[in-house]
Parts: C-alpha cells; sequence; structure tokens
C-alpha cells in the first residue's frame, strides 16, 4: 500500500468510517464527533495540515476533509498522521470510558476477534 498514495487513503478512511459507524451506534454523533474533533486539534500539532471535518449529520461526507488533507500528502505521511490521530482518538475515549471498553470497541469494529488472536498466540494486552 506504501507505493500506492490513494490506497493508504483508502484504507484509513474505510478504518474511520467503520470505528465511525460502530462508536456512533453507542455514544450518537455528536459524542463521536466531539471525539473526533479533539482528537484531529490534538493531532494538528504534529501534524498542522490535518483538517478537522464540521460536523455533518450525513455519514457519507464525515471524513472528507480528512481525505483531501491525506490525499496532499505521501503515503509514509498519511500513515503517521493517521497512526497518530486513532492513537489520540483511543486514548480520549480510554479516558472516558476505560481502556477494556475501548478496545472491545475498536477490535468489534474492526472485525478483531479476541479469541481468535488468542488462539494464534497473540496477547491481549
Amino acid at each position: 500500500m506504501a507505493r500506492h498514495p490513494k490506497g493508504v487513503v483508502d484504507g484509513a478512511i474505510v478504518s474511520w468510517e467503520q470505528l465511525a459507524t460502530h462508536l456512533v451506534s453507542i455514544i450518537g454523533e455528536s459524542g463521536f464527533n466531539s471525539l473526533y474533533a479533539r482528537s484531529v486539534f490534538l493531532a494538528q500539532s504534529t501534524f498542522p495540515w490535518l483538517v478537522a471535518s464540521s460536523p455533518l449529520p450525513q455519514t457519507d461526507g464525515r471524513f472528507v476533509e480528512l481525505r483531501i488533507s491525506f490525499e496532499g500528502q505521501t503515503p509514509v505521511q498519511v500513515s503517521e498522521a493517521n497512526s497518530l490521530l486513532l492513537i489520540i482518538f483511543t486514548d480520549v475515549l480510554a479516558s472516558l470510558i476505560g481502556e477494556q471498553l475501548t478496545t472491545k470497541i475498536v477490535r468489534s469494529s474492526w472485525g478483531i476477534n479476541v479469541q481468535d488472536r488468542a488462539d494464534k498466540g497473540f496477547s491481549d494486552e
């Protein structure tokens, strides 16, 4: 994917869409939008080119500005910025609802089965 900037951007956006879909059903649209906007704000100190998406009611447009921000960068920059943004987002969420529940929600939204990982020798920690 690193050779194909569009693939890196698409992968990042799909991850965010999956997370948003799952979390909106739990914390609501405004709750997700608040956490996401806060995370982008915090990540902007490292990646000032990141733009926070305005809170849109349609799920189609939620990450348009993020996609535009990513498309102007190299695949490495996109990967690094997306990683930091996800780390900040999950840290903020974990500070509100706890690490265990955050981990469970994130894994569930991305289709990561905890039991499958344990069976293959991966730790939950």
